[in-house]
């Protein structure tokens, strides 16, 4: 099998909705010819490119046709080649745990990195810089509940909305989450071990 049918096996193997970079392919080949390559595959239509370098799998809906690129997937993919991490911005998190129904009007992250917009197809991601302090690395669901809470400030923290979550959060998220508990702030810390179930409530 050759290096480009090598690449375009991955890319089917990976399906839909997968967003890449030649950095995902280095392993394969050289960054020029892995390029070409995925030129070749985006003009030939097997893929779809975003954005210099960002390339994805469409997913299909029977519909509305091609849909977006999941800014989760575009961030996963950018991390993967800059070897950064990215956290949702507070409201974001908020309203994925559903603990306020307000749908923020932009997708924002934080990051460790410059504020900048990451424009990937139809899909507008603005990135804000944040102290690597405040984005040290905990789970990735530790990570959202801390910013949760951050957006909810802690005079408006009920004992409801703190139920909500130990109710939603799996085992596994729980144990995490008092395995992070030094990286969020003190204040946090009575309702995160609530959350988890070390009280024995």
């Amino acid at each position: 099998m050759s290096k480009s049918q090598r690449i375009a096996d991955r890319i089917r193997r990976k399906g839909r909705g997968w967003v890449f970079t030649l950095t995902d392919f280095l392993d394969l080949g050289s960054p020029q010819a892995v390029g070409m390559t995925l030129l070749r595959l985006a003009k030939g239509g097997t893929i779809r490119r975003l954005d210099r370098g960002l390339y994805d799998i469409p997913k299909k809906h029977p519909t509305l046709g091609l849909l977006h690129a999941r800014p989760e997937a575009i961030l996963a993919a950018i991390s993967r080649r800059d070897g950064m991490e990215f956290q949702e911005h507070e409201a974001y998190a908020a309203n994925r745990l559903r603990l306020t129904e307000q749908v923020p009007a932009r997708l924002i992250y934080l990051t460790p990195g410059r504020s900048r917009i990451i424009k990937a197809g139809q899909t507008r991601i603005e990135l804000r810089h944040r102290s690597p302090r405040k984005l040290s690395a905990p789970g990735e669901m530790s990570a959202m509940v801390f910013a949760a809470l951050r957006n909810i400030g802690k005079d408006n923290i009920t004992t409801e909305r703190i139920n909500h979550l130990r109710a939603l959060l799996r085992p596994n998220d729980r144990r995490r989450l008092l395995r992070d508990l030094t990286r969020a702030p003190a204040w946090m810390h009575p309702h995160l071990r609530h959350i988890a179930g070390e009280d024995g409530l």
